[in-house]
Parts: C-alpha cells; sequence; structure tokens
C-alpha cells in the first residue's frame, strides 16, 4: 500500500472514530465535564480526520503520472 493510501484511510478512520465519540454522548444531560471534553475532542479528532483524508487525496492527485506531450523530435 502506498504511504498516500495509508494517510488516507488513517484519516477515515479518525474521522469514524471522531463521529463515534461524538454521536455517543448525549449533550441535553451532560453535567459531567469530563463527558463534554470527551465529546469536543470527538468533534477535534473527526475534523482533523477530514484534513488527514483531504491531504492523503492531494498526494495521490500530485503523484499520479501525467502523461507527456511531446512525443519525439517532430522535424
Amino acid at each position: 500500500m502506498n504511504i498516500e493510501k495509508a494517510i488516507a484511510v488513517v484519516g477515515m478512520l479518525m474521522f469514524l472514530v471522531g463521529l463515534i465519540m461524538y454521536y455517543s454522548i448525549d449533550t441535553n444531560h451532560i453535567e459531567d465535564s469530563m463527558l463534554r471534553f470527551i465529546k469536543n475532542i470527538g468533534t477535534f479528532i473527526g475534523l482533523s480526520g477530514i484534513g488527514v483524508v483531504i491531504a492523503g487525496m492531494l498526494l495521490i492527485l500530485i503523484r499520479r503520472s501525467t502523461p507527456s506531450l511531446y512525443k519525439g523530435d517532430g522535424m
């Protein structure tokens, strides 16, 4: 697996972990500050995961080989 694809997969996993941390805690009845902190960390990890996925996708697109327009001597 290329490093670019690995970065994109890690970003997706970060996003999923952030979603789980965020949506597993109900904020309507929270008085514990530790649970609020975990929910806020979930938000941060999810948003960071989105950034990592975008970075991996950009690396994949940048490293793609482009066909050359120059075909030979020309004359």
